[in-house]
């Protein structure tokens, strides 16, 4: 069966000694085999192997005889790597679009988070240093802090003007206005919770399609 795997820049696993691999090299494991401790792992799409991955090496690879399956990884007892791509570029250019896309969705304006992706992807085409990597990227840091911050003191804000409110209603009132603000927040809690997981499953799905497809471009599958 068809999987992915990445590899270091040295065509050698993430642990253990176990040598570098080749293009067309077939291994095998004797013994039990265990999920993330004994047997040949790989994931059924680049999304769920990039979870794993200890370097930039993409990898095609195959895996036969006894295969177990979790949710996003394979263990089995034997893997051949079919073909294998350095995805350093194109993994820096998926992390710079959905970075574009979260902050598009977020309504960002501040350039310092904007321009920390212009200047990372200069830096992918060899276009800018790392010190300029590195001064984008605290700058961008500063501007998600200083977001913070605004955010938090709206939040003291609305707390201080509800206890000032509460403050002024006779203990009947506010017992039963503190029943309804529960019942109230439970609910918004609930339907927040469900909005969030739905947002989040969409964007993942997202992800996934976007490096399917840039990862098929650097390996020209069809």
């Amino acid at each position: 069966m068809k999987a992915y795997h990445f590899l270091k820049g040295n065509m050698c696993g993430g642990y253990g000694s176990e040598p570098a691999w080749s293009i067309g090299e077939q291994r095998s494991v004797e013994g039990e085999l265990k999920m993330c401790e004994w047997g040949y792992h790989a994931s059924p799409s680049w999304y769920d192997a990039l979870s794993y991955a200890q370097g930039n090496m993409a990898c095609i690879v195959e895996l036969s005889g006894e295969v177990k399956k979790d949710t996003d990884k394979y263990v089995a007892r034997t893997r051949k790597l079919v073909n294998a791509r350095n995805a350093e570029k194109v993994l820096r250019s998926w992390g710079c679009d959905c970075a574009e896309r979260a902050l598009r969705k977020a309504k960002v304006t501040d350039k310092r988070s904007w321009n920390a992706i212009t200047i990372s992807r200069l830096f992918n085409e060899g276009k800018a240093t790392e010190e300029e990597l590195d001064a984008a990227g605290a700058a961008a840091r500063d501007a998600a802090r200083d977001a913070a911050w605004d955010a938090a003191g709206a939040a003291a804000r609305d707390a201080a003007r509800d206890a000032a409110r509460d403050a002024a209603r006779d203990a009947a009132r506010a017992a039963g206005a503190a029943a309804r603000d529960a019942a109230r927040d439970a609910a918004r809690d609930a339907a927040r919770d469900a909005a969030w997981d739905a947002a989040w499953d969409a964007e993942s799905k997202w992800q996934k399609r976007r490096l399917n497809k840039l990862m098929k471009q650097l390996f020209k599958e069809m």
